[in-house]
């Protein structure tokens, strides 16, 4: 059955993991959800180098610098000899946008974002790969759970070892933001443009009022249908729009739309109005992504093309247990159609450990 038909329509936003509740303070979780906002950023941050690669290697290193710097311990982020040599064609870049205001990144917060950028390093395609939050998988030390919970329960840790034991990735990198992050970026590009429809103006204004009271900022309301220059708070309340035909799915196009628009007009910057943008944004990136890093990225961004965008699982269906979950049916199925797709892997084969999750996520659902 299609995911289409089975997305119960409720709220969720406010949802705590079931591990963390005990103890913590239940006020209501100011969030907003900003997929793909990372990618913008993470390309700010390569054309900004790339546009003082001729200058002096410290003040690159002092640009990035800026970011938020952390380490991981890549030998516990649940990649296979197998996988390393059979992906080893692919740089896949984790992207999280996580449900926390400041400088929060730590435990308790939960990834509503999960992209995953894959670069092709012969061919330089980009294919980008959003997880959709609620898909049930299994968590090492946690069981099965929703995957949006593994950023929660151990930050970018275990959120990578999530991904790549579920779905058979070589995922070592990563850049994640907070909830602010986009409005800010829409600002200091002075506004996206953007084409709303009829059906969208009868939810937006009431985003934009949650959004400005959470980002501090002021708005206005829209009150005609076409297309026109949003500010950052609008943007927002466009991309967290969920209740018109095709639910959250359709949310997720129009976070790809504000995206489009946000790197159409990064395209108009000059290098100074970039470097001011990277001043601004960069300190409000996480990452273990270092200067070399970045550089060996930058080297060949002119070549790098989106070639596709997809949502996964391919085929999922809701279920309510304790909460809702989106059940990929079946996970074997879906991770060999990702790497056959994504991959190119024609005679790719299901490891057996994801076909034992894929049998539990079975046997606790029935869905198969």
């Amino acid at each position: 059955m299609s995911k289409k038909n089975n997305r119960k329509k409720y709220d969720e936003e406010d949802e705590i993991p079931k591990v963390l509740q005990k103890g913590k303070n239940k006020k209501k979780s100011k969030k907003i959800t900003v997929l793909r906002v990372i990618l913008i950023i993470l390309l700010i941050l390569i054309i900004m180098a790339i546009a003082v690669l001729g200058a002096a290697y410290w003040y690159i290193n002092d640009k990035i610098g800026m970011m938020q710097q952390v380490e991981i311990n890549e030998e516990e982020l649940g990649i296979s000899t197998e996988t390393e040599e059979s992906l080893s064609g692919y740089r896949n870049i984790a992207l999280f946008g996580v449900d926390s205001r400041a400088d929060d990144y730590g435990k308790g917060n939960r990834s509503d974002c999960i992209i995953i950028a894959s670069i092709n390093n012969k061919t330089k395609e980009v294919r980008l790969i959003s997880v959709y939050r609620d898909t049930y998988v299994k968590i090492d030390g946690h069981g099965l759970d929703k995957i949006t919970h593994a950023y929660s329960y151990g930050e970018a840790q275990l959120a990578l070892n999530t991904l790549n034991t579920n779905l058979d990735l070589n995922i070592k990198e990563f850049v994640t933001v907070n909830f602010d992050s986009v409005s800010d970026a829409v600002d200091a590009l002075g506004g996206v443009t953007i084409d709303i429809t009829n059906e969208e103006i009868k939810y937006i204004n009431d985003y934009i009022d949650a959004t400005a009271a959470i980002t501090k900022k002021k708005s206005s309301h829209i009150t005609k249908a076409g297309k026109q220059t949003l500010d950052g708070v609008q943007a927002v309340a466009y991309s967290r729009i969920r209740y018109t035909s095709g639910g959250d799915y359709k949310r997720t196009e129009r976070m790809r739309d504000v995206i489009e628009a946000m790197l159409a007009k990064l395209k108009t910057k000059n290098v100074g109005e970039i470097n001011k943008i990277a001043n601004q944004i960069l300190p409000e990136i996480y990452t273990n992504l270092d200067t070399g890093d970045v550089l060996s990225v930058a080297t060949d961004v002119m070549n790098y093309k989106i070639t596709k965008s997809i949502g996964w699982p391919y085929e999922t269906k809701g279920i309510t247990l304790d909460r809702w979950y989106g059940v990929p049916v079946t996970l074997e199925s879906n991770v060999k159609k990702l790497h056959q797709e994504l991959f190119d892997e024609n005679d790719y084969v299901v490891p057996t450990t994801i076909k034992n999750t894929s049998d539990s996520i079975i046997k606790k659902t029935g869905y198969k």
